[in-house]
This record gives C-alpha cells, sequence and structure tokens, in this order.
C-alpha cells in the first residue's frame, strides 16, 4: 500500500510540475502586451518556440492544426497535440479575437462540473472525441480540482491572442487522429504527434 501511496504522490507532482511549466509558458507568451497587436504575436510564436521542444512548435505554429470558430469573433488555433510519456497529450494554441471589439470569453468554455466551476475561467470544458475507440477524454485536474489548462483570462481586447494550452489523458497509441470540442465554438478534427 505504501509504494502505491508513493507512486500517486510522485505522478501529482509531476503533474504538478507540468502544470507550472505550461502555465510558464503561457505567461511568457502573454506578457508583451503593447499597442502594436502584430509584434506580440510573433513575440509569442517565438516564446514558445524556444520552449522544451522547438522543432515541433516552430512547425506548427506556421500552419494550425485546426482553427475552430467561436462567439463574438473568438477564434482558437490548435498549434500542436503532442503525446507525452507520462500518458498525457498536450494541446498547445491561440486564443484570439478576430473582432473590432472587447469581447468577453464565455464562461461556458469552463464546461459545467461544479469542480471545475468552483476554480474560475478555464478551458476545462475542453474534450477530445475518439469515435474509433468510443471515448471521450476531459481536461485532467490536479489533487485540489484545477483544470490542467490556461487559467484565470476573462476578456480579449480587440485583435489581441492569448497562448492556450489543455492536458488530456492519452488516448491508445495507435489513435492518432481525434476531435477537439470546446463549449461554444466549432468542433475540428485533430493529429496527435508523438
Amino acid at each position: 500500500m505504501m509504494s502505491i501511496r508513493f507512486t500517486a504522490r510522485a505522478r501529482r507532482g509531476i503533474v504538478a510540475l507540468t502544470v507550472a511549466a505550461g502555465l510558464a509558458v503561457g505567461v511568457a507568451g502573454c506578457g508583451g502586451g503593447g499597442g502594436d497587436d502584430k509584434k506580440p504575436e510573433a513575440s509569442a510564436s517565438a516564446s514558445r518556440g524556444d520552449g522544451s521542444q522547438p522543432s515541433t512548435q516552430e512547425g506548427q505554429s506556421d500552419v494550425p492544426l485546426a482553427e475552430l470558430k467561436g462567439q463574438d469573433g473568438l477564434l482558437l488555433q490548435i498549434t500542436s497535440a503532442q503525446r507525452d510519456a507520462g500518458g498525457f497529450v498536450t494541446v498547445n494554441g491561440n486564443l484570439k479575437n478576430d473582432s473590432d471589439k472587447s469581447v468577453v470569453v464565455p464562461a461556458a468554455v469552463r464546461g459545467d462540473e461544479t469542480e471545475i466551476v468552483r476554480n474560475g475561467r478555464s478551458l476545462g470544458g475542453a474534450t477530445l472525441v475518439d469515435s474509433k475507440g468510443k471515448k471521450r477524454y476531459y481536461v485532467l485536474r490536479d489533487t485540489d480540482g484545477r483544470p490542467l489548462t490556461t487559467t484565470g483570462f476573462s476578456s480579449l481586447k480587440a485583435g489581441e491572442s492569448l497562448a492556450v494550452f489543455m492536458q488530456f489523458p492519452a488516448p491508445p497509441e495507435g489513435t492518432t487522429e481525434v476531435a477537439f470540442q470546446l463549449p461554444t465554438f466549432a468542433s475540428a478534427p485533430i493529429q496527435i504527434s508523438g
């Protein structure tokens, strides 16, 4: 029993470390706010390119895996869906306001589960759907119930872009194509790499 508890504790530590690293990348991508909306977007891409897997990030940032349209001019561009060694899939992207006015990100994107709602604004409502395996994968949570995804945002100014991530349990090794779904956005197929 002791080894099971230790293993569970070690996994939670790894998940917490992964979340911290993901949040650090997200904050670095958002930190360059300024007057000219084109330049911060380019610097956010450069920041992501300096991460632990630069070739994947750079190769996928030019042509997104998918673009999902939301309400009020919101656009979610999925730039990568990477299978990690720990049995996770990390989906990275950019949430962008394509309209000419400030937009409040709908609360529905966090989903409606009590545990996630209690932790504030997030992308906790996102799912991956494996239609061949007939399974739906929900955003992972840490031991306190916080979703392993970008959190703490509420609105985007006209033209503003926010680097986002979501982490899911990995589908079986043979599964490379899944449908990505986020409430209030269109659904789209994405390829899992790695």
